[in-house]
C-alpha cells in the first residue's frame, strides 16, 4: 500500500511539472528588487517560473515593437502599456496598475541630503544623476521636479544621465555622482532608508508614477503569463510591493 502511495505522489509531482510553464517578463529597472522576490514567491505558489529581464521601459517598448519575445511587461509608467494595446501588440483589457512609484533624491553619504531637498538649491555638489527622461519615467519625473522647483536650467550642467533607473542608482552607489534621483524602492528596506541620506520627493512636484502591467500578444495562451498577472493582484504580492515603498 505504501509503495502504491509513493507511486501516486510521484505521479502527482510529474503532473505538476508537466503543467508548469515559463513566462518571459520585461520588468522596469526600478522594480528589480521586488520582482526578484515576487518571482520566487510566484514559483513556490504556482510552479511556474518567471524569466526576468530588467531595463528601461522605453527600450522595452522599442524591443517589443521589433519582435522581442516578451510575454508580460511590467512598465514604469501607464502610457507604454496603453500604446502597446493601441498598436495591437498587447491584449486589450489586460492592463492594470500594479504599483505607484515614489521618486527620491538619494546619496550614499549620510547627512548630505536634507529632508527638504534644500541641497539642490545650494548646489554644493558636483554631479546629479538621473535616468534618461526620454526612456525612463523616473527620469521624466526628476526633470519635472527640477522644473517646478525652478532649478532645471541652473543644475543642468551638473546632470549625468543613466540609460535607466538601475544605471542611475549605480552612478550614486559607486560614488560617480554624489547624489541622484532614484526610485524609493531601490534604497528602502522594511520602511527605512537602508543607507546614506535621502529626500522623498513630494508627490505634488511631478505627475504620479503609475506603473502598469500588461499581457503581450506573445503571452496569450501561456498559463504562466495569466497566472503571473493574477498573482500580482493578490494580497501576498501587494504586501511585498508596499514593503518596498510603492503605493498600491
Amino acid at each position: 500500500m505504501s509503495r502504491l502511495f509513493t507511486f501516486f505522489l510521484a505521479g502527482l509531482a510529474l503532473l505538476a511539472q508537466a503543467r508548469a510553464a515559463e513566462v518571459k517578463v520585461a520588468v522596469a529597472a526600478n522594480f528589480t528588487a521586488p520582482m526578484r522576490q515576487l518571482a520566487q514567491a510566484f514559483e513556490q505558489e504556482t510552479g511556474h517560473q518567471a524569466v526576468l529581464s530588467f531595463g528601461a521601459t522605453g527600450s522595452f517598448h522599442a524591443q517589443i515593437r521589433h519582435g522581442a519575445p516578451f510575454e508580460v511587461l511590467l512598465a514604469a509608467d501607464d502610457e507604454t502599456p496603453l500604446k502597446l494595446e493601441q498598436e495591437g501588440l498587447a491584449v486589450a483589457g489586460s492592463r492594470f496598475t500594479y504599483a505607484t512609484g515614489r521618486l527620491v533624491l538619494w546619496s550614499r553619504q549620510p547627512g548630505l541630503v536634507d529632508d527638504q531637498g534644500e541641497l539642490l538649491r545650494s548646489g554644493r555638489f558636483q554631479r546629479l544623476a538621473l535616468a534618461n527622461p526620454k526612456l525612463a519615467p523616473y527620469g521624466s519625473a526628476a526633470i519635472e521636479t527640477l522644473n517646478k522647483l525652478g532649478l532645471l536650467d541652473r543644475l543642468r550642467p551638473k546632470m549625468v544621465q543613466g540609460d535607466n533607473i538601475g544605471q542611475t542608482y549605480q552612478f550614486v552607489a559607486t560614488g560617480n555622482a554624489q547624489l541622484g534621483f532614484v526610485a524609493l524602492s531601490q534604497v528602502q528596506t522594511a520602511g527605512r532608508i537602508a543607507q546614506g541620506s535621502a529626500w522623498i520627493v513630494p508627490a505634488r512636484l511631478h505627475a504620479p508614477i503609475r506603473q502598469d502591467a500588461v499581457l503581450l500578444n506573445a503571452g496569450q495562451g501561456n498559463p504562466a503569463a495569466s497566472a503571473l498577472l493574477a498573482f500580482l493582484k493578490g494580497e501576498q504580492a501587494r504586501a511585498l510591493i508596499r514593503g518596498f515603498g510603492y503605493e498600491i
